[in-house]
């Protein structure tokens, strides 16, 4: 359709053939969004609304988190899921779905509204029959209940949610579930950890992670201020906490702070008070580090994490007992 469009001129092809190429043909990044948002201004243009739910899901899905926010590529996997459902699309709209639950999780949604709506899409497809996305959503829907309660009144049974894992017929599906979970626990904290590694250890390969964690998030952040600059200010901000640079690491952390608030990332926010506050737990300022740890949990509390909620509201007890 590229080279269709190349001899004869713009069609109504045009739109997904372009959002394809960004996908396989050019690793540039201004290329990439510029022919995206072409593409998406051609399908305007030629009024193909039967597109939407597969330039939504390629763009929003796959392209956007590098550049857009990840509340704006929500909206639009959501207007992509609706618009599939009407135009009998069901596989791409359910694309769209499990592409807009993840960006809710990543963006700080509300984390039992979260679970809500999975329950609600996990009944939906008792209608559509996708084992594909019912168990990714279950895969999410644990992820869920790990962080709100550690799945104690959250969770869902694997057996009642899968049936009986060792039957050859579910091996695939039971990969698929644990793979996910593993993706997920590694997304939240991997550079964070290394940091951590490296303040006990001081490793030289921990040295290297965080400087390479540090460079990809400062390439991320020059493309997506909006997405990752917070998270690119709080590894900076533990990075200057290990070399002892105090006035370094209090103004990165409260960037940080102020950058998620400003993005509407609740979780980030809580997580770069948390930090600040065991930062200076470490200095042995007591009253600073309870009034980031107060902070970190009125987060948490919003974002609708029980277990982080206690785990903070140990660590004040903690100090207020030593007051």
């Amino acid at each position: 359709a590229v080279q269709l469009s190349l001899q004869r001129g713009l069609c109504e092809c045009t739109p997904l053939s372009l959002i394809q190429f960004t996908s396989s043909a050019t690793t540039d990044e201004n290329a990439v969004l510029r022919i995206a948002k072409n593409a998406l201004c051609l399908q305007e243009r030629f009024g193909v609304a039967a597109q939407i739910p597969e330039l939504y899901n390629n763009f929003y899905g796959m392209i956007a988190w590098r550049f857009e926010s990840f509340q704006e590529g929500i909206i639009r996997l959501r207007q992509g899921f609706e618009a599939g459902l009407s135009f009998g699309q069901i596989d791409m709209s359910l694309h769209c779905l499990m592409n807009s639950i993840k960006l809710a999780i990543v963006s700080g949604a509300n984390l039992k509204s979260t679970l809500k709506e999975i329950d609600y899409y996990l009944h939906l497809l008792k209608t559509y029959k996708s084992i594909l996305t019912t168990n990714y959503l279950l895969c999410f829907r644990e992820t869920l209940s790990l962080l709100i309660d550690k799945g104690e009144a959250t969770s869902i049974e694997e057996k009642a949610a899968f049936g009986d894992l060792n039957g050859k017929e579910h091996n695939l599906h039971a990969m698929s579930f644990y793979h996910k979970r593993k993706i997920y626990v590694r997304f939240i904290g991997r550079s964070l950890n290394s940091i951590e590694k490296l303040r006990v250890k001081k490793l030289v390969k921990c040295q290297e992670a965080v400087r390479k964690s540090i460079a990809a998030m400062r390439f991320a952040a020059a493309h997506s201020d909006w997405n990752y600059t917070n998270k690119l200010y709080l590894l900076e901000a533990e990075q200057q906490s290990l070399r002892d640079d105090h006035a370094h690491a209090v103004r990165m952390y409260d960037a940080s702070i102020e950058s998620a608030r400003r993005s509407g990332f609740i979780h980030e926010q809580g997580l770069a008070c948390e930090k600040a506050g065991f930062y200076y737990k470490r200095c042995g300022a007591v009253h600073n580090a309870l009034q980031y740890f107060e902070h970190a949990r009125e987060c948490y509390e919003e974002w609708g994490s029980i277990m982080k909620v206690n785990l903070i509201q140990k660590e004040i007890d903690g100090l207020t007992v030593s007051c």
